[in-house]
């Protein structure tokens, strides 16, 4: 029950005061024993509570969604194996899955209410799983999205190729491995934030993305904000709450 319902019922003498109490008490909180559900997340912080499926088991996976689902709560897991998405879909119906992000969504209404759009930047193919997971989040959380895949520093002109998207976004996200050269490039010609995703795509001396984080962090350009390594997810959650200021 929400707020509004108990203390309807309480009013109308349906509830006694004791037991409305302890629905407050327990707000926030859908305890599964192995699981807390923060069900209060998205009035606290703006932000829904998320399944991260890596180091989870598949029936754990399966049984926080169902209780999502039951409750009425949008469900969006990360990190999702396909055999997760088959046992999730079999008690959440509508639930989809895109196999290049590993998320798993399912929304009982869609909406936008983002006030203008995220783009999300990939600077290689190699970079668009995580660019995915990006993408993904940022749609789950209601906001519109652009997305510009395989722009790298390369072949520069590719991005001006899509310039007029970019430098109209409200925030841009740029994920990139290698190097991670293109935030700095990106960060450097538009008068919006740019939050750099690092990807652990590259060759020995890239160290799994140590060396694309290092470059990114070290960005000379202002207005570059970095996260960690292939955290695509972490890059739209920031978004979303710039777009929505």
């Amino acid at each position: 029950m929400d707020i509004r319902e108990i203390l309807e019922k309480y009013k109308k003498g349906e509830l006694e005061m004791a037991e409305a109490l302890s629905h407050f008490t327990k707000r926030g909180i859908e305890e599964m024993g192995f699981a807390n559900i923060d069900t209060d997340r998205m009035h606290r912080t703006g932000l829904p509570e998320v399944i991260y499926s890596a180091g989870k088991t598949t029936e754990q996976v399966r049984l926080i969604a169902e209780r999502m689902y039951l409750k009425g709560i949008d469900i969006l897991a990360t990190r999702a194996a396909e055999e997760v998405y088959l046992a999730v879909k079999s008690v959440v119906p509508g639930a989809v899955y895109n196999s290049l992000a590993r998320t798993i969504v399912y929304k009982h209404k869609e909406e936008l209410s983002g006030k203008g759009y995220i783009a999300v930047i990939s600077a290689g193919t190699s970079d668009l799983p995580v660019a995915e997971e990006a993408v993904e989040t940022a749609r789950f959380l209601n906001n519109k999205v652009e997305a510009i895949y395989d722009v790298g520093v390369a072949g520069i002109h590719r991005l001006f190729n899509k310039w007029d998207i970019i430098r109209n976004a409200r925030v841009i996200i740029v994920v990139a491995g290698m190097e991670g050269a293109l935030a700095s490039v990106v960060g450097g010609l538009v008068d919006k934030p740019v939050i750099g995703v690092p990807t652990s795509i590259g060759y020995g001396a890239n160290f799994q993305g140590l060396s694309a984080l290092l470059s990114m962090l070290n960005s000379c350009a202002a207005g570059v904000s970095v996260v960690n390594i292939d955290n695509g997810f972490g890059a739209a959650c920031q978004a979303s709450l710039i777009n929505k200021l």
